[in-house]
């Protein structure tokens, strides 16, 4: 059985706020089954922006576990903002979740995955 969104989202909260960091809910969406868009921030404005991971990239032996891969790194805010706008057009029951973890890369808070 899967985690539902809302569970999900309120843990990764605790873990960015117990490694030192900051974080926010931007967008509320589904809370059974929302995908999740997570932008990081670092202390140098740059910024990264991780979405829901292709189904290939799920391992069968943990099934339940989110993955996520990378969609945007720089420090452009408009093309982060143009993409979630897509996104959102696509699903409107997205949530968007917006960390600066400190010193904690966000490799260590989600389960990140090169396609």
């Amino acid at each position: 059985m899967r985690v539902t969104t809302d569970l999900w989202v309120s843990a990764l909260l605790r873990r960015v706020f117990a490694a030192g960091g900051f974080a926010a809910v931007v967008r509320r969406g589904a809370s059974e089954a929302g995908a999740v868009f997570v932008l990081s921030r670092n202390r140098l404005g740059e910024i990264a922006l991780f979405g829901p991971a292709p189904q290939t990239t799920y391992d069968s032996a943990r099934p339940d576990e989110r993955h996520f891969s990378e969609l945007y790194s720089g420090d452009d805010d408009a093309a982060v903002e143009a993409r979630l706008d897509k996104e959102k057009r696509f699903d409107p029951d997205i949530w968007v979740v917006e960390i600066e973890a400190g010193q904690t890369p966000p490799e260590e808070l989600l389960a990140i995955t090169t396609p």
